[in-house]
């Protein structure tokens, strides 16, 4: 039986005014509270929305670690197909493992309108990385401490788990952004890229490469004064209104 969902952190749906809806992505270690702004954003611009509490997240940091990437996925694929029974034109959009989630839903669902990233976690991490990673989880290592809470704003604080479950930081890594990065050349949806340039849990260069190996159209704005969570950020405003303006155009 999983603990009690953070307050703040439950699933937010909402039913839409017109034919077109959004689908919103929390990241690794977060939870829907991150991503609760930009999906009202889009619900006051009169889309459906769905922003789904991935599996593990936004409980306890327990209930998260025996999740992995299939689970995830699962969990978006869903709310994917509970959006298109309300409409027909679908913009999906994510932070971080949210980013990547988008860009998986985006290299299997070649008719959705758009997609939009925000500091998006797009390839593995450096070799050495990954082989430390993989020494802690054969050496039975749960967790380690938490990276959430990515903020310049000091008024604001993110409600993410303090520790990072190894093993489902390896599955985000292995079976979900390793063998994703060979399909973003094959991947033609309009691409909205946030990329924060002092961003401490992603490097921008991983915006970089999605950006030059992307096979779509890339739009690409640079955040200057936040960090990592920028939706909830000094830039959350720029990220609320250039994403709403985005599909308000692809969706018209």
């Amino acid at each position: 039986m999983s603990a009690p969902v953070i307050a703040g952190a439950e699933s937010w749906s909402h039913v839409g005014t017109r034919n077109a809806g959004v689908l919103v992505i929390h990241g690794f270690t977060g939870n829907p509270s991150s991503m609760r702004e930009l999906a009202e954003a889009f619900a006051s611009g009169g889309y459906h929305v769905e922003l789904p509490r991935l599996s593990g997240h936004g409980t306890t940091v327990e209930d998260m670690i025996p999740t992995r990437w299939a689970d995830w996925s699962a969990d978006v694929e869903r709310a994917l197909v509970v959006l298109r029974s309300r409409c027909t034109n679908v913009v999906v959009a994510g932070l971080s493992m949210g980013g990547a989630l988008t860009l998986w839903l985006a290299a299997r669902h070649g008719d959705l309108a758009g997609i939009v990233c925000i500091n998006p976690a797009t390839q593995p991490l450096a070799e050495e990385m990954m082989q430390a990673i993989a020494g802690m989880v054969d050496d039975g290592v749960e967790s380690f401490p938490g990276i959430g809470s990515d903020i310049a704003d000091p008024e604001v604080v993110e409600s993410s788990y303090s520790a990072t479950p190894v093993g489902a930081l390896q599955s985000m890594l292995v079976d979900g952004v390793g063998p994703l990065s060979a399909t973003y050349p094959s991947i033609t949806i309009p691409l909205l890229l946030f990329s924060s340039i002092n961003d401490h849990v992603v490097d921008p260069k991983q915006g970089d490469f999605l950006a030059e190996t992307y096979g779509g159209t890339v739009e690409r704005v640079l955040l200057e004064r936040s960090f990592h969570v920028a939706t909830q950020d000094y830039d959350k405003q720029v990220i609320n209104d250039a994403a709403v303006r985005f599909a308000d155009r692809l969706t018209a």
